[in-house]
């Protein structure tokens, strides 16, 4: 096989002289010289290599198919070997080291705290997160709970503000240091709220109000429902648009309502009636 021997010569006149010679299988060898002038030989004498072989086979070229491959095989194979395969073996020794290195996979590790030690904590390896769980509540900190159920005094229609009869029903709200108070009414024709303690004008106006937005069907012409009376099917409207509970904080063992605030009882019948009412207090004792 016909092989290219490149010579490189030594500084001339401050140029270097290549040299090029055909030898048979066994020529004379190269020269040693440094890394670059190492890899310029080999570029070189792949380029020449090519060259010569398109030169050498070109009568014999006859269709655009053999071309094609031929260029290929003398161009494209240098120019993979020479820059593509060293960048693929350089990725190649980054990325193994990181594969080798990758941590093994998470474990969890729970631990029990005995009373009163610190807090459990949940750990995860790979992801690097720490749960801590809260302690135990201790008794000054325990969450009390207290329910009742009261009953209001018989009412018709109308606005009436009873928070002190409230607070004569539960003086155990005077225990609490801070909490909640929740009232709810057991009925679907009233309603409780929140609104003015002061002026009894306000509470008279606002079931004035109420009426004009839903009046009594004496017609028969705007509800289905009229079981009870022509005053039934509106009751239960003003009870849905009002709301059948209050929640109102505790603080220091009170209400915590502002100023002009108190807590209404809305009675949407005409006739006279009896009302129960769950109290529910929780919070923390003083």
């Amino acid at each position: 096989m016909l092989r290219i021997v490149i010579k490189i010569i030594s500084r001339r006149e401050g140029k270097r002289e290549i040299k090029i010679s055909n030898d048979v299988d066994g020529g004379l060898p190269l020269p040693h010289h440094g890394e670059r002038e190492s890899q310029l030989i080999d570029k070189t004498s792949n380029f020449l290599f090519g060259a010569f072989r398109l030169l050498h086979c070109m009568p014999f070229l006859i269709t655009r198919k053999n071309l094609l491959i031929l260029v290929l095989e003398i161009f494209l194979i240098p120019i993979l070997s020479a820059y593509f395969f060293p960048i693929l073996n350089f990725v190649t020794g980054v990325i193994s080291p990181i594969r080798n290195n990758h941590p093994a996979p998470s474990t969890t590790t729970t631990t029990t705290p005995h009373s009163p030690s610190p807090p459990s904590t949940t750990t995860t390896t790979a992801a690097a997160i720490t749960l801590t769980t809260p302690p135990p509540p201790t008794a000054t900190t325990m969450t009390s709970w207290f329910q009742k159920q009261f009953t209001l005094p018989p009412r018709s229609r109308g606005s009436y503000l009873i928070t002190d009869y409230v607070l004569n029903e539960l003086p155990e709200i005077k225990n609490y240091k801070v909490g909640l108070l929740h009232l709810f009414i057991q009925h679907t024709s009233c309603a409780l709220s929140l609104n003015e303690n002061w002026d009894e004008d306000v509470r008279e106006d606002m079931s004035d109000a109420l009426d004009r937005i839903v009046p009594v069907d004496r017609k028969g012409n705007l509800y289905r429902h009229s079981a009870e009376g022509e005053d039934d099917m509106p009751a239960h409207i003003k009870s849905a648009l009002i709301g059948a509970s209050v929640t109102i904080p505790i603080s220091n063992g009170r209400l915590a309502t502002g100023t002009w605030q108190g807590i209404w009882y809305l009675e949407f019948r005409a006739s006279r009636h009896t009302r129960r009412v769950v109290a529910t207090i929780q919070g923390e004792k003083a």
